[in-house]
């Protein structure tokens, strides 16, 4: 019998994990070389602090109302025809933003950002599962997953050094510094939209379901999706930490600068030291999350592994909140975001043991997805509320009470170790 041809064969789990991790890079190395730039651009073309709140409202209002439903259109019409659908959208944004002045436009840029995350969110790491999978039931999902996040966090670092790098390069003559990363970055999703036409394979979907019968049917895989949550006690359990988690994030995400705003007491100073800390933040996370194979085998499991990370991070964000000098602050939030990468990719992986129906896994990790970013909103209007009613420091160790009523949770769920432990829940 003859070899089929390579573009035709099945891709092998080692195939897989190599393309997931560079898709991986080329998504986050452009959401680096923007991360330093964008909110000073909307502040150089004359926006307030008040107008730049209200336009990255936006973002979060799109990924919010649309998570579910892309989750579910990626199961629908497939991963890589979403991913394809979210890059357009990112390089429109990214266009919009070169030109944009005014609040509406800016506030279209961060709406159509946040079409484009709730449109990648899932697609790419439920392609790579269900292809590893398919190739060896006994893949190491959980490694791959963790590699996936050194690559994430190191291609955001890299790409806010090269974007404060060309910034300070200027090599563009009569081009705003500013905007020289926006071209970079833009560069870089032609090249990922490349990536994903040559590299990611999956079956077609059936030739007689068109595009408009797809779509229809979102809505009912959504339904079936939030059934198969609600039915599975395990899936339940991790969507309810998810909403902890992204409650205790406000705590050291959002919370951390201004703390060392109340101790130096000067803006301008604790700004200069926010730009390195963040570059510090991502590698940490990229250490911690290397580190997740060995501490998986040294606790014993994921589950222990999971639970470990997450009551260690609210000990640190702990820290962050007690701290009485810069110093202290940003060794405590650099630890916090090692913990932090660490503890993601082991709750991803969790998150997709316990999935038993392949065909609804970007959709069950949208869910997710959208448990977090539920969390965040809790956590910005009601930690921000007590910060504002009592002090900084409160709604500090508050984020981190919520951390530390998660990490136990994670012992209650019994996740299965392969796919086939499991049964769709009816």
């Amino acid at each position: 019998m003859s070899t089929p041809p390579v573009s035709d064969r099945p891709l092998s789990a080692a195939e897989a994990r190599h393309r997931f991790l560079i898709l991986r890079g080329l998504r986050w190395l452009s959401t680096g070389l923007i991360v330093p730039v964008f909110i000073l651009i909307m502040l150089d073309r004359g926006l307030s602090l008040a107008d730049i709140g209200l336009a990255v409202a936006a973002q979060g209002v799109a990924t919010l109302v649309l998570e579910l439903p892309t989750g579910g259109l990626a199961d629908a019409i497939g991963r890589r025809r979403v991913l394809l659908i979210a890059s357009i959208f990112s390089v429109g944004s990214f266009l919009l933003l070169l030109v944009a002045e005014s609040l509406l436009l800016f506030a279209v840029v961060w709406a159509i950002q946040g079409v484009y995350r709730a449109l990648e969110s899932g697609p790419l790491d439920a392609w790579y599962v269900d292809t590893a999978q398919a190739a060896d039931p006994e893949a190491d999902i959980e490694a791959t997953l963790a590699r996936g996040a050194v690559v994430l966090s190191s291609a955001i670092a890299s790409g806010s050094l090269l974007s404060s790098g060309l910034v300070a390069w200027q090599p563009l003559p009569g081009v705003d510094p500013l905007v020289t990363p926006v071209l970079a970055a833009l560069v870089v999703m032609i090249i990922e939209v490349l990536a994903l036409i040559r590299l990611m394979r999956e079956p077609e979907i059936e030739a007689s379901a068109t595009l408009r019968q797809t779509v229809r049917a979102v809505p009912t895989v959504v339904r079936e999706a939030v059934g198969i949550v609600r039915g599975s006690r395990v899936l339940t359990i991790l969507v309810t930490i998810e909403v902890l988690w992204g409650l205790g994030m406000v705590a050291f995400e959002l919370f951390t600068p201004a703390k060392l705003e109340l101790i130096l007491q000067d803006a301008d100073l604790a700004a200069q030291i926010v730009g390195p800390m963040q570059t510090g933040a991502w590698i940490a996370s990229a250490v911690g999350a290397a580190l997740v194979p060995r501490l998986v085998r040294v606790v014993g499991g994921a589950q222990r592994a999971a639970t470990v990370l997450l009551a260690a991070q609210a000990l640190f964000v702990v820290a962050i909140g007690l701290a009485t000098g810069p110093i202290g602050v940003v060794i405590a939030f650099l630890v916090t975001m090692m913990t932090h990468g660490a503890a993601n990719p082991v709750h991803q992986g969790l998150l997709h043991r316990a999935v038993t129906h392949p065909g609804r896994r970007a959709t069950v990790v949208s869910a997710n997805s959208l448990a977090a970013r539920l969390g965040g909103l809790i956590g910005s209007i009601g930690l921000g509320a007590l910060g504002d009613a009592t002090s900084l420091n409160t709604a500090i160790l508050a984020g981190a009470g919520a951390l530390a009523l998660a990490a136990p949770l994670y012992l209650r769920a019994r996740v299965p170790t392969s796919p086939a432990e499991g049964t769709l829940p009816a």
